[in-house]
């Protein structure tokens, strides 16, 4: 770790430097009770139809399901016949060999020497009907992410935690196939150092390949105080053949969406980064968790352009762990 790195608290008086955005808006959902729906990433296309995965949950509860939607006037219900995924947080989903990666954090998981914590699972398949199990992450390992290189290969993130990786750091790695994936792989990925302060933490939600061969990662970074954890969604971005990597930049905060409800009071000030739609005319669509309580979307500008045509504005490194 690196304490000369910017904290989340520079980083936010860097992100309030620029002009305000626009107020981000909650996304309907229904057809799943009384329950909530939050911590979506960005819609997809299958089968035809445009799709978000969500974590659906009760309020005084931790015990997850995650359920594919559809839009029909206005608001996102069950889509039919899809599967659903039970103690399954926080889904992913990406595409990989022409095939349809999901993923999400499975908890609670009952682990060696009788403790209990999580991991992740991952599917893979050529439609959300056949869907099968390929890869079963790190124990107690959160926000693994994975994406397709330029040639074939595929890059992972991890965010090992503890002895290795403190309160949260990133890893990043690559392998030729899926089938050369492994938790033991995962584990192994080569941390990027320099990323957070000591007491801060973060990791990756999302990855697109950027013009030029980069990755513009979208990811989060946080803190906790006595007030409670905040969460702000971030991007940079990471050469996968030089390693080097921009500086961390937040792109947007609580206070730039609607107030709404919140899981318990610590939690208000929790965005969590889902995904991001780029749009053709310089903007991108953020969707996110809120106060893991409900779902929003917020237009901004592109955070990525700057790392497609050379102006960025923020610092750089190339320091990668070994």
């Amino acid at each position: 770790m690196d304490a000369t790195m910017p904290s989340v608290v520079e980083l936010l008086a860097r992100f309030r430097a620029r002009p305000p955005l626009s107020v981000g808006e909650r996304i309907a959902f229904g057809g799943v009770g009384d329950r909530d729906v939050y911590n979506i990433g960005a819609p997809f296309e299958a089968a035809g139809e445009t799709i978000i995965a969500g974590r659906v949950e009760s309020r005084d509860s931790e015990l997850a399901e995650a359920v594919f939607f559809v839009e029909r006037d206005g608001v996102w219900s069950p889509r039919p016949a899809s599967p659903s995924f039970s103690r399954l947080q926080d889904p992913c989903v990406a595409r990989i060999g022409g095939e349809l990666i999901f993923g999400g954090v499975e908890f609670p998981v009952d682990l060696p020497g009788g403790d209990q914590g999580w991991r992740m699972r991952f599917y893979r398949g050529k439609s959300l009907q056949d869907l099968d199990l390929f890869l079963i992450g790190p124990d107690r390992m959160k926000d693994i992410r994975m994406l397709e290189l330029p040639g074939g290969r595929i890059g992972v993130f991890s965010r090992p935690q503890g002895d290795r990786g403190g309160r949260g750091t990133l890893g990043f790695t690559h392998v030729d196939r899926l089938q050369d994936l492994t938790a033991r792989a995962i584990a192994d990925a080569p941390l990027l150092r320099g990323q957070f302060q000591p007491e801060e933490w973060g990791g990756a939600n999302e990855s697109h390949v950027l013009r030029g061969g980069r990755i513009g990662v979208l990811g989060h970074i946080a803190r906790m105080d006595e007030a409670g954890k905040h969460y702000y969604p971030m991007v940079f971005a990471l050469d996968p053949e030089s390693g080097w990597r921009s500086g961390l930049k937040i792109i947007a905060t609580r206070a730039d969406f609607p107030p709404g409800p919140t899981k318990r009071p610590e939690l208000e000030d929790v965005i969590f980064s889902g995904g991001l739609l780029r749009n053709l005319d310089g903007t991108a669509v953020l969707f996110a968790g809120i106060s893991d309580a409900w779902a929003a979307r917020i237009t901004l500008p592109d955070p990525f352009l700057e790392y497609e045509y050379g102006y960025e504005d923020v610092a750089s490194t190339t320091s990668t762990e070994p």
